[in-house]
């Protein structure tokens, strides 16, 4: 089969196959097709020499909130994915049942990016947050809506990847666990992980990690104090250490209110990586502090994860929490997405949802995207 589109010369670095060479990669049909020195082209071919670039599988963004004009806090899809090379935006929970069909007839089906996302178990997902107005969803128990959240989950599995639940004094108020006691059977009914978003106690960090799965995400992992990961001492609180070695996923979700600097030192020194790194991408943030997912993945660069890490953070772990395998991989056979990314050297400015001021010596940036065996962004 001719190649539709071959990348010429980029340094590919594919943590799904442990590969980290210069290389070419030809796509076909909408999937990798090859990857190997001086493939041919045929004069149909698209060739774009990336010489000098780095190649990566698809970025996957595990926490976005894209539901645009559908909730306040949704942000256009197409226009963060150009400009943070991200190729699967993952929502998490802007849509419950009541609205999901929405979601998918206006947003998601005709979105050039893919668009999956987790299903909150609160019927109209997060509808009530803006700079004005915030509305923990969680908080009023007859929004709970576990029959209609299973039924749409099972409907819809071609584009719902888990439920969602957001438990935490924000959130949830006073509710407790009970928010979370109901998404947990709704996930073990439909076959699904779950996603817990967590923010101030009640309930606490450690209560909430009792009660996840395996293969089950905390999002927000790397929260500042309360509820953080780490003691004052620097070291990772033993309840964490126990979820990790069961199966619990630990997902960064920066956000506006879910990322310290303080904490990711803490947890990187102590060899703790996150499985996923993830923006958590939403109106509120997007100016700042989180921005984009590159610049999420930067910050964690700049504190010295290596790249590699930081790549597979944003491609194959994501895709395994998904359980999307044909995702977040270059090998032959799988879909044919790529982001194509430099790393800049000099003086950047980060900044956490503390407040806290990073000097970063290092910036990644998205200098193009493949989408379906394509060349999608920049033309």
């Amino acid at each position: 089969m001719p190649f539709d589109l071959i990348l010429r010369g980029g340094r590919v670095i594919d943590p799904s196959q442990k590969l980290d060479a210069v290389t070419d990669i030809g796509f076909a049909a909408g999937k990798v097709a090859a990857l190997g020195r001086e493939l041919q082209a045929d004069p149909a071919t698209e060739v774009r020499d990336v010489s000098g670039l780095i190649v990566s599988p698809g970025i996957i963004d595990l926490h976005t909130h894209v539901y645009w004009g559908g909730t306040s806090l949704g942000i256009d899809a197409e226009e963060f994915c150009r400009n943070s090379g991200v190729t699967t935006s993952v929502d998490t929970g802007s849509a419950g049942p009541g609205n999901f069909a929405g979601f998918r007839k206006h947003v998601i089906e005709p979105s050039q990016v893919r668009i999956l996302a987790y299903l909150h178990v609160s019927h109209a997902g997060i509808f009530g947050f803006s700079d004005r107005v915030m509305v923990g969803e969680s908080e009023e128990l007859r929004l709970m809506n576990p029959i209609d959240a299973a039924r749409v989950a099972d409907e819809n599995r071609d584009l719902i990847v888990g439920i969602k639940v957001r438990v935490g004094l924000f959130a949830s108020g006073t509710s407790g666990l009970v928010p979370l006691e109901i998404a947990l059977e709704v996930a073990e009914e439909v076959g699904m992980p779950l996603m817990a978003h967590i923010d101030h106690p009640p309930p606490s960090y450690e209560e909430v990690l009792a009660r996840l799965r395996p293969g089950d995400v905390l999002t927000h992992a790397f929260r500042p104090f309360p509820n953080t990961p780490a003691t004052a001492q620097g070291t990772v609180k033993k309840v964490v250490l126990e979820a990790r070695e069961r199966g619990v996923l630990f997902d960064i979700g920066h956000g506006k209110g879910s990322f310290a600097f303080k904490t990711a030192r803490a947890m990187l020194a102590n060899g703790f990586y996150p499985d996923t790194i993830s923006s958590d991408i939403h109106q509120l943030c997007i100016d700042g502090p989180a921005f984009d997912q590159v610049t999420t993945m930067s910050k964690f660069l700049c504190m010295g994860m290596p790249l590699p890490d930081v790549i597979a953070a944003s491609t194959v772990n994501a895709a395994m929490a998904l359980r999307r395998p044909e995702l977040g991989s270059l090998k032959p056979g799988s879909v044919g997405d790529a982001t194509l990314l430099s790393v800049r050297e000099g003086q950047f400015d980060y900044v956490d949802v503390v407040g806290e001021h990073l000097t970063g010596d290092r910036k990644i940036a998205s200098e193009g995207v493949v989408i379906g065996g394509r060349w999608w962004h920049p033309r």
